[in-house]
C-alpha cells in the first residue's frame, strides 16, 4: 500500500471541496494518518476509538488552518486523542514545542504511543483538564480547543501570550469555530461545526480519575521478580515519564 499516494489523493479531495491553508495541506501530506487511525485511516471521515471521536481529515484541516501556527509558535492542543491533529502542529511548528493534554488516560497514553511510532515523540502529551491547560509551559502563542464550551475557558485564555490566539468551538447545540484573543474577545468566526462538549475532572469515559503527578503507578506494576524487569501497564507509563523527564523542552 502506497501511503504516501493515499495521503496526497486524501489532502487533494480536501482541497476540491474548500480553502485548506498552503501549509497546513503540506503538513498533512506528510504525517502518517495510519499511525493513528487503524481502519480506512485515509477516508475522509470520522472514526470512533475509546469513547472519542477522531477528527475526519477535512475538519482537521478546518481547525488548523484557523489556528494559523507559525514555525516558531509555542502551541497547546487541548483534547490530545489519538495524537493525529498534534502531529500535524508538530509538522508546522518544533515539535518540542508543540504539547497535547487530554482528560482520558487511555487516551494519553494511546497519542504517545502513536506519536513515538510517527516520529513525533518531541510532542509532550500529559493527562490534565482540558480547562486548566498546561500553566507551566504558559504562555502559548496558538491553543486549540477540540471539544466545544458555551464561552472560552478563563484558564486558558490566560496562557494565552498578548499576540495569541485560542481556536475553539463555541456555543451549545449550535456550536460555531471561534478564534479568541488574549482579552477573552472573538476576533474571528470559522464556520459552524459539532463537537462533543469539553469534559471536566470525573467526566472521562475511560480510565483512572487520578492527575498522572499524584498516582501511585509503582505500588501497582507487577514487582521484579527477579527474573523478570517490572511489567504491566503502570511500569509502561513509569517509563514513559522517565524517558519524558530526561527531554529538554526548550
Amino acid at each position: 500500500m502506497d501511503t504516501a499516494a493515499l495521503r496526497e489523493d486524501m489532502v487533494d479531495s480536501i482541497e476540491h471541496s474548500m480553502d485548506v491553508d498552503e501549509s497546513v495541506s503540506l503538513a498533512m501530506r506528510t504525517v502518517p494518518r495510519h499511525s493513528f487511525v487503524e481502519e480506512t485511516p485515509y477516508n475522509n471521515r470520522a472514526s470512533d476509538y475509546e469513547g472519542t471521536t477522531v477528527l475526519a481529515p477535512d475538519l482537521a484541516a478546518r481547525l488548523l488552518s484557523a489556528l494559523d501556527v507559525r514555525e516558531d509558535d509555542e502551541v497547546l492542543v487541548v483534547g490530545a486523542g489519538v495524537g493525529y491533529t498534534a502531529a500535524v502542529v508538530a509538522e508546522l511548528a518544533d515539535a518540542k514545542r508543540v504539547h497535547a493534554i487530554d482528560i482520558d488516560r487511555q487516551l494519553v497514553y494511546a497519542a504517545r504511543s502513536n506519536l513515538e511510532d510517527a516520529g513525533y515523540g518531541a510532542v509532550l502529551v500529559d493527562r490534565r483538564d482540558g480547562a486548566d491547560g498546561l500553566p507551566e509551559y504558559a504562555p502559548f502563542d496558538r491553543i486549540l480547543v477540540e471539544a466545544a464550551a458555551i464561552s472560552p475557558p478563563r484558564t486558558l485564555v490566560g496562557q494565552l501570550s498578548d499576540d495569541g490566539h485560542l481556536v475553539m468551538p463555541m456555543g451549545g447545540p449550535e456550536q460555531t469555530l471561534v478564534s479568541v484573543d488574549r482579552e477573552g474577545d472573538v476576533v474571528e468566526k470559522h464556520g459552524p461545526v459539532a463537537f462533543r462538549p469539553l469534559l471536566v475532572e470525573g467526566e472521562q469515559h475511560t480510565g483512572p480519575v487520578r492527575n498522572r503527578t499524584e498516582r501511585e503507578d509503582a505500588e501497582h506494576a507487577e514487582p521484579d521478580s527477579g527474573y523478570f524487569a517490572p511489567s504491566g501497564w503502570e511500569q509502561e507509563w513509569i517509563d514513559w515519564d522517565e524517558r519524558l523527564s530526561g527531554r529538554r523542552r526548550r
